[in-house]
């Protein structure tokens, strides 16, 4: 850990210079709503007294769950100021989440509107700022106390494998490293305008608040109803005269290709939560900045401001200053620059680890080997990194999401990265669908981008045999119409629609069935594919076959044709076309070495064979 210097103190601490230096500037606007520095901090002193009246003491938990406000910053504000630790929760998680975090967090305190204290029925006290504003205003005047930078700052609850989500605690020190980072990367000041748009249990909104209003910039906070959309939340952003702007990815992307005013206040889009696909287009009136990091790093641990036009995958940039990112191989080694490896992050952003779960804590947050000094850590985050020549780090997936069909690992992530590579596509992203009663298929959903063509199955498959092998092209493609987000603005993967007729991108159109045995081929390909769309020149394995289907293949063929063709000839002739050409070529050798009346039987027996499979 660094010490903390004159300006690397607790948000609190920073919030009352500002108050004496800048009284009367602009710290919050909400609408028509507006709060300068100095009532910001005098309300946030207030509700610290009030807390202290009921029992809040240093390092006790208070849970916040209310809509995105200037009551919801006020009472962060507040809580910090007591001494007391802030556990932010969405209203748009489920009820059953809400009351696991209130609980596991030891929360006395529950912040937020009436009726969702009344709905959640936890042990804690419920406090409605808005309700409750007369009781609050008549705490007696505050006695402010020096807080520990070493303390917590707050706890935050990010998913857990094992379902069950995972409170990770972050100190003052932690918090002032990113405060510090951010001012310095971004040149903040108090003449600059910032956004409020996060999921308010998403560490993007922690990032988004405090490093801005520590430096004394005005925070624009946004409504629900604007937040959902790319179009809107532009608008939002040129009105409002924002300087400074994080949208999560899903709407950086989008965002990027819209028409912007040729003169915009705007100067920094950030961005992060998700893999991006693309560089930002030329002529974009601002910079684009892409981020990285774990919630157990405080937010960022690694940015770069992409060059616009650039081919290929966006890089997520070199480690922020006081961090520290290492790619490590299996065995806990560097790996060279080019090679894929597991990310790692030490410096001062890694935080004290998960809330109650030590065990946990003792597996993720590691001993670092490579900062040489006593007590350092560094916390495994589970990510795939390759560092490119330039020392910029390139995101390559996660460990958790390889798969392997019919023997085959297949890292997930790498597919969905070079599907949204085609021009035609602004997102996509591959995972596992098993049929009812089938094997496991590679399946690929795709946002096409807006106003454009939209892709076909060929196009997709041929785009991507260029740099994938054959399994690890998908035999299917969903068209998403919207990509489904969780509360934290990150994909929401159990939200995706199951493939269906209606759904499936179409192929391209191809030649119909030319001879009765293409016809006869067709029909049992279509039988054993579940896929009525197959067409004579589709390539049998890309559109979902495998070596066991081949097999199954092989024996129909000797039971309808009275042919033996081996798994080998298969695989090279892989389209009912080319296979039909091989089944006729071989019914015409065997008839010319037959007798007239072994050439009739065969017939009859062909014949006979066909009705049957009729």
């Amino acid at each position: 850990m660094f010490a903390l210097t004159a300006n690397l103190r607790p948000v609190p601490e920073q919030i009352s210079e500002l108050k004496s230096e800048h009284p009367l500037a602009v710290a919050l606007i909400h609408g028509q709503r507006q709060l300068s520095m100095a009532e910001l901090d005098a309300q946030a002193n207030t509700f610290a007294s009030y807390l202290q009246s009921l029992g809040v003491e240093a390092g006790g938990t208070v849970a916040i769950c209310c809509e995105r406000s200037i009551e919801w910053i006020v009472a962060a504000l507040g809580i910090m100021r007591a001494g007391a630790v802030y556990v932010p929760l969405d209203t748009a998680w489920p009820d059953e989440r809400l009351r696991y975090a209130v609980n596991d967090s030891g929360a006395n305190i529950l912040v937020g509107r009436a009726e969702v204290l009344d709905r959640l029925q936890v042990k804690a006290t419920g406090i409605d700022p808005w309700r409750d504003a007369a009781l609050i205003a008549a705490a007696p005047a505050f006695k402010a106390k020096a807080i520990d930078q070493e303390s917590l700052a707050y706890i935050i609850y990010t998913s857990g494998s094992t379902g069950v989500p995972k409170g990770v605690e972050i100190t003052h020190a932690n918090l002032a490293h990113l405060i510090r980072w951010h001012s310095e990367a971004f040149k903040v000041t108090r003449h600059d305008r910032a956004s409020h748009l996060a999921g308010l249990g998403f560490d993007a909104a922690v990032w988004e608040i405090w490093p801005n209003l520590t430096a004394g910039a005005t925070l624009c906070i946004i409504d629900d109803d604007l937040r959902s959309s790319p179009e809107l939340i532009q608008q939002w952003m040129i009105r409002e005269r924002v300087t400074i702007g994080f949208v999560p990815t899903v709407h950086a992307r989008p965002m990027m290709s819209l028409a912007w005013p040729a003169k915009t206040d705007l100067r920094l889009l950030l961005t992060g939560g998700d893999a991006l696909h693309h560089s930002p287009p030329a002529g974009l009136p601002f910079e684009v900045v892409n981020n990285y990091g774990p919630t157990e790093c405080t937010v960022v641990a690694t940015s770069c401001v992409l060059t616009p036009g650039s081919p290929g995958v966006p890089a997520i940039g070199h480690a922020i200053s006081g961090a520290t990112v290492f790619l490590l191989d299996d065995s806990g080694k560097l790996v060279p620059n080019g090679t894929v490896g597991e990310i790692f992050i030490g410096g001062s952003g890694v935080g004290r680890g998960y809330h109650d779960l030590p065990d946990v804590t003792e597996r993720s947050f590691l001993r670092d080997p490579f900062a040489g000094t006593p007590g350092a850590r560094m916390y495994r985050s589970g990510d795939l990194g390759l560092r490119r020549p330039d020392g910029e780090i390139e995101f390559r997936g996660r460990v958790d999401r390889q798969a392997k069909i019919r023997g085959y690992r297949i890292e997930l992530d790498e597919v969905g990265s070079v599907v949204a590579h085609h021009p035609a596509v602004d997102f996509a992203v591959a995972t596992i669908h098993t049929p009812e009663g089938g094997e496991n298929q590679l399946l690929a959903y795709v946002l096409p981008r807006p106003n454009g063509p939209v892709p076909t199955t060929d196009e997709l498959q041929e785009h991507l045999l260029k740099s994938l092998p054959k399994y690890m092209v998908p035999a299917v493609f969903v068209r998403l119409e919207a990509v489904p987000l969780s509360p934290n603005g990150k994909i929401d993967l159990a939200q995706l629609p199951q493939p269906t007729d209606a759904n499936r991108l179409e192929k391209s159109a191809g030649r119909v069935a030319i001879s009765p045995v293409e016809e006869k081929l067709l029909a049992m390909l279509r039988a054993l594919l579940e896929n009525d769309s197959i067409g004579p020149e589709d390539n049998i394995f890309l559109a979902g076959g495998h070596s066991l289907l081949g097999m199954q293949l092989v024996i129909r063929l000797r039971n309808s044709f009275g042919v033996d063709v081996s798994l080998r000839q298969l695989f090279e002739s892989p389209t009912v076309a080319l296979l039909a050409v091989l089944v006729e070529t071989m019914l015409l050798e065997a008839v010319d070495s037959m007798s007239e009346d072994e050439a009739k039987a065969m017939l009859t027996e062909y014949e006979h064979n066909a009705d049957a499979q009729r």
